[in-house]
């Protein structure tokens, strides 16, 4: 059946293909960029903080093979409960992603993005890769096409990605200095054969920089994605972003580690550290000063579909999938008219000037604050949030710092218990565990609280507030960070809650 066409809603952009980046940031946050890059990334939910509420985007696992080894990944497959990158329940080839693609975006409108992320290198599978585009672009012409790749074979495929006009290109670029490289990747497949240690790195590192080139020179936008390793790269990333942007890369996606024992990785099974969430922020805040930093991203899936945050994956497997009637056509018009209310809401969004905190003393902290939030409202029950999105107040305003994520602990509506013991041998419960990764915040801002946890909270220094259920994320976190100024208790900064 041929789809109708469905036109974008973003405005005509300059220039061919893009990148696949991820802002993270409001909208003046996207002001400093040139009006034709910001049309093309505004309204992307994996570079806009404000879009990402709205749209969602879904990755096709195609591409099995890698091309070099990385000491924090471990590629897995039917490991339906673990979420990161390299990990998916089932490969497709491009056909079935054709057909999981138009079943997603039918029954799922708000999907505007479709990335080729793994669960290998797209580009060490360029066949299955660009066969995917090219069917996805004749069938779904609406749907933004977006690949990540390690950068190894990329100049060779620079213009084969201009060809087929995808849209954004994401390249993780963990360093720019061999030595350093060493230690994170073991080896690189390079002219079929196995290149070890500081050569490989080299020659990584060097195709890595000739493709973001080749992509920049031809209009291409490029989002790099870096891995922050403690006592690795952390220091060496500042040098990074300054390099990135230099050549033309026009956003920064620092990642934290993610480095369990039970994932397999090297990594994991040595024991090297995640970076801590105030590290994290602290070494983006740093690479801020350089260019602009993602703070949203959720490390997803190489199967991931829907909103960030929310993945459905479960719901579109093939064997769901070859059961489903769906009528296209209907499903298409259906599309047009969510992305047109949806647009009405982000340019009326767009339009507000967004005033300060009022009635603040000069000189006063910083304050964190965790929200459970959903489509950019306080919307979550404290029990029910699988993340919480980390805000900080300050005299100049609301800004967005990044996501923490949680467990699931409560059943009930309105109080919540203690759930399950974390680990062998450990006393910690889940709702001890939730609010202890919510360290350094200093409110917590849900729909509900119950009472047990209210009362962990507290004793944990954390401020459970339900009072602005339903209201806009930013405007709630101002009126909070208003009403702790007006108690006086924004000077001086106690030394234990100081944000880095």
């Amino acid at each position: 059946m041929e789809l109708p066409v469905i036109s974008s809603s973003a405005p005509a952009a300059e220039g061919g293909g893009c990148s696949s980046s991820g802002c993270g940031t409001a909208p003046d946050a996207l002001a400093h960029l040139p009006e034709h890059i910001r049309a093309k990334v505004q309204d992307h939910p994996c570079y806009s903080e404000q879009a990402h509420h709205y749209f969602a985007r879904m990755h096709v696992a195609v591409a099995p093979a890698c091309n070099i080894q990385c000491n924090y990944c471990n590629r897995k497959y039917d490991c339906s409960n673990e979420s990161r990158p390299g990990v998916v329940s089932e490969l497709l080839t491009p056909d079935q992603a054709i057909k999981k693609v138009m079943a997603v975006a039918a029954e799922i409108p708000q999907m505007t993005v479709l990335g080729i992320a793994g669960p290998g290198d797209p580009l060490a599978n360029p066949a299955r890769t660009f066969e995917t585009f090219q069917q996805l672009s004749e069938k779904a012409p609406d749907i933004k096409l977006c690949v990540s790749t390690n950068g190894l074979n990329l100049p060779q495929y620079a213009d084969e990605i201009a060809k087929h006009n995808i849209d954004h290109v994401t390249i993780t670029i963990n360093c720019v200095d061999p030595e350093i490289g060493a230690k994170i990747y073991p080896w690189i497949y390079w002219e079929n054969k196995r290149i070890f240690g500081i050569e490989g790195a080299r020659i990584l590192i060097e195709q890595q920089q000739k493709g973001l080139e080749a992509l920049t020179s031809r209009g291409i936008l490029v989002k790099v994605n870096s891995v922050m390793i403690p006592g690795v790269n952390d220091e060496h990333l500042k040098e990074v972003s300054k390099i990135v942007k230099a050549k033309g890369a026009f956003l920064h996606n620092v990642m934290p580690l993610i480095a369990e024992a039970e994932h397999g990785t090297y990594y994991g099974l040595m024991e090297q550290r995640s970076p801590t969430d105030e590290e994290l922020q602290a070494l983006q805040d740093e690479c801020a000063g350089d260019m602009s930093m993602m703070r949203h991203c959720r490390q997803c899936r190489a199967d991931a579909v829907g909103l960030l945050g929310e993945d459905r994956g479960d719901e579109f497997t093939m064997d769901k999938i070859d059961v489903m009637d769906v009528d296209y056509e209907a499903a298409m018009v259906r599309r047009k008219a969510v992305h047109d209310e949806i647009m009405v809401k982000l340019d009326a969004e767009r339009g507000i000037v967004k005033p300060k905190p009022t009635g603040i003393p000069e000189g006063s902290r910083p304050v964190l604050m965790a929200v459970a939030g959903k489509n950019g409202v306080v919307a979550e029950h404290f029990g029910h949030a699988k993340e919480f999105l980390i805000y900080e107040a300050s005299p100049d305003g609301v800004r967005f710092i990044g996501h923490r994520k949680t467990e699931l602990y409560c059943g009930g509506m309105d109080s919540c218990g203690d759930g399950d013991v974390v680990g062998a041998g450990e006393t910690e419960s889940l709702l001890d565990r939730n609010i202890r990764i919510l360290s350094g915040c200093e409110v917590v801002l849900c729909s509900k609280v119950g009472y047990e946890p209210w009362a962990k909270l507290e004793a944990a220094g954390i401020a459970p507030n339900g009072e602005h259920a339903m209201e806009p994320i930013e405007e709630a976190v101002m009126k909070v960070y208003e009403d702790i100024a007006a108690t006086g208790k924004l000077l001086p900064q106690p030394e234990t809650l100081k944000v880095a």
